[in-house]
């Protein structure tokens, strides 16, 4: 049995409870980067909750949990032998350092703008990338990659050059997603319901909305409206199949009505 520990503010004792837990403890000692990857994935996505809600007691509890999976990682690879937290933290730096030249060297910017446009430059000469868009991610949700690809190809200059011509090109796709709904299969209809979305993405993005955020947002928001239907007819002593959508319509309004007054 180890001696007992209190826990520190050193990040070097972190990283050494960790080490211990890779040899003492029977679940982390059959971990690997696979294992892993969806509740990663699952603690970056309750710190986003926490940031939504504006919860920054539960926003520091996420991002020790997600400190945790990289120093996990890191200490996995370097019992195989491939690299070492240190080399994490190096690598990190040595990136901020040569991708802020305006910062660390004598190059001049105009603003945010230049600053973006010489970040995808210099990222575009690492590793003899042949496109802006390699560095997206395939496994980010559908709706941050559609996001994502359009900003790169935007600060190479492929772009729509305002709002109006993105709308339209919104009007254009939901004709065209129309015209699939007789007669077409369902193949095309996915197709061209994929291009209408990626559309509404892009007129979005040109007044600085995030889908990905604001879809969220409007998944919060249902659900909370949904959960008061649920109450309301759980309070009458019934079942949601007792009404009708005009009836448990009456308690989405009721719902609305609570949103406004911060109630819900």
């Amino acid at each position: 049995m180890l001696p007992s520990r209190t826990p520190s503010k050193s990040f070097s004792d972190l990283v050494e409870i960790v080490q211990i837990l890779r040899k003492e403890c029977p679940w982390d000692r059959e971990q690997s980067h696979e294992s892993l990857k969806d509740l990663m994935v699952e603690e970056l996505y309750e710190a986003i909750e926490a940031i939504d809600k504006k919860d920054f007691n539960e926003l520091k509890k996420e991002l020790g949990d997600l400190l945790l999976h990289v120093v996990f990682h890191a200490v996995m690879a370097n019992e195989e032998s491939h690299f070492a937290m240190e080399d994490v933290i190096w690598s990190i730096q040595e990136k901020l350092i040569r991708r802020h030249p305006h910062v660390f060297e004598a190059l001049k910017v105009s603003g945010t703008a230049e600053v973006l446009k010489n970040w995808e430059q210099i990222k575009m000469k690492e590793g003899g990338r042949k496109s802006v868009l390699e560095g997206v991610p395939n496994q980010l949700p559908g709706l941050l990659r559609a996001q994502r690809m359009q900003e790169k190809a935007s600060g190479v200059g492929f772009d729509w050059g305002n709002f109006e011509d993105c709308w339209l090109k919104v009007e254009e796709e939901l004709g065209e997603f129309k015209e699939t709904i007789k007669g077409k299969s369902q193949d095309e209809r996915n197709k061209e319901f994929g291009d209408l979305i990626f559309a509404i993405v892009n007129s979005g993005r040109h007044l600085n909305i995030n889908a990905e955020d604001a879809l969220r947002l409007t998944n919060n928001k249902f659900k909370a409206r949904f959960e008061h239907i649920e109450k309301r007819v759980s309070e009458q002593g019934k079942h949601m199949k007792d009404y009708n959508l005009q009836q448990l319509d009456l308690f989405w309004d009721e719902a609305k009505a609570l949103e406004k007054q911060n109630a819900l």
